[in-house]
């Protein structure tokens, strides 16, 4: 029986791990699919929005980003920082692009000094409140999962859950990040859709 070489042997290793964790040719891992790419979005208002290191940065102006795609059931992760005066959010399902905002979209809420707490950050605004009010998004990296599958929407923050509700109201559309006062970052915007359901 022939010997093979400790060379051979550990080339062959070297090919057998390099195929398994190599990532997917479509830019996809597990499903998800990772939007840290300008030519994802149109911007969409007065803003000066900037990309920085792997990061969506906004610091003056008011405005979107508007995902190009529209989605019906998925999961969005999002990392976001925000100064702690900055009130923004993710906008999903929008109806009209060039009108986003609460009334024609689900807005998930960042925004710890709202005037009216009530929809504060954690909430869908005018849909479900937060079942925690305490929680305070400013000056550190903060994370976001939102699931939207059929009427159900689940929003996650910082692997809390913050409201679990049903609306029949939007099914589908593009989603939205928002710049408006103070600093506002994000980064590791992900979405995965949910296949098979309505």
């Amino acid at each position: 029986m022939k010997r093979i070489s400790a060379t051979a042997v550990a080339l062959l290793l070297v090919g057998c791990l390099s195929a398994v964790f190599a990532p997917a040719a479509s830019g996809q891992a597990g499903g998800w699919t990772n939007l840290m790419n300008m030519s994802h979005w149109t911007p969409v208002g007065k803003v000066d929005w900037k990309v920085i290191g792997r990061e969506f940065w906004s610091t003056n102006g008011q405005g979107f980003l508007l995902s190009k795609q529209s989605y019906g059931d998925f999961e969005i992760r999002a990392e976001f920082w925000v100064s702690p005066d900055a009130n923004s959010g993710i906008f999903i399902r929008c109806q009209d692009p060039g009108k986003v905002g609460a009334q024609t979209c689900y807005e998930v809420n960042i925004f710890d000094t709202r005037p009216d707490p009530a929809y504060r950050t954690g909430a869908i605004v005018d849909v479900a409140k937060p079942r925690n009010m305490a929680i305070n998004t400013g000056n550190k990296w903060n994370t976001y999962e939102i699931t939207a599958k059929g009427p159900r929407m689940i929003i996650r923050l910082n692997g809390d859950v913050t409201v679990d509700v049903e609306d029949r109201k939007f099914a589908r559309g593009p989603f939205a990040l928002q710049a408006g006062v103070g600093v506002v970052r994000f980064r590791n915007v992900q979405i995965r859709e949910l296949k098979g359901t309505t």
